[in-house]
């Protein structure tokens, strides 16, 4: 059985130059004032109008080829992997959170540095009172948390005014 895509293809390549042809011949006709000027421009609107449905034809066909036949797109990028190798990630940390287990530092417990060489020291995530500190509120351990004053999609709340948002009012009109 021919390729139904092929052949939508080839029929509105047909379609769409039979009617740049009478598209042609009509306007010489009305450049030389003929007879046949009127009945070709005519034609030529409905034939216009068939290659415009040849053209959608190939179009509808094509995407449903690609939908029956289990065509499958692959992203661009790398991105999407990316995005479910951090909810795996975030999904263990949850469990392991509720297990009670410490998840284990990624740098293998190497002491964090500053950029001059000294050392910094590290954080425990509490207060001396037992209060979570702000830092251990940013840095989450990977375990989904988010900076403080932000909503699920990661942007602030319309209450709070974030640099860009100020510059937006301000500068909206």
């Amino acid at each position: 059985m021919p390729d139904p895509v092929r052949t939508a293809a080839v029929r509105a390549v047909l379609i769409v130059a039979l009617t740049l042809i009478q598209a042609m011949v009509a306007f010489l006709a009305t450049l030389a004032e003929s007879w046949l000027a009127f009945p070709m421009v005519l034609s030529s609107v409905a034939s216009t109008i068939a290659a415009t449905w040849a053209v959608l034809d190939v179009w509808v066909t094509r995407q449903v080829w690609n939908q029956r036949h289990g065509v499958v797109s692959a992203p661009g990028s790398t991105a999407r992997e990316r995005r479910r190798e951090r909810r795996r990630e975030r999904r263990a940390a949850r469990r392991a959170a509720k297990a009670g287990v410490r998840i284990p530092d990624p740098s293998g417990g190497a002491p964090a540095t500053a950029p001059g060489g000294a050392r910094k020291p590290r954080t425990t995530g509490t207060a001396p009172g037992g209060d979570a500190t702000p830092e251990a509120t940013v840095k989450g351990s990977g375990s989904g948390a988010r900076p403080a004053g932000r909503d699920r999609a990661g942007s602030a709340p319309a209450t709070v005014k974030t640099p860009e948002r100020e510059r937006e009012l301000t500068h909206s009109s």
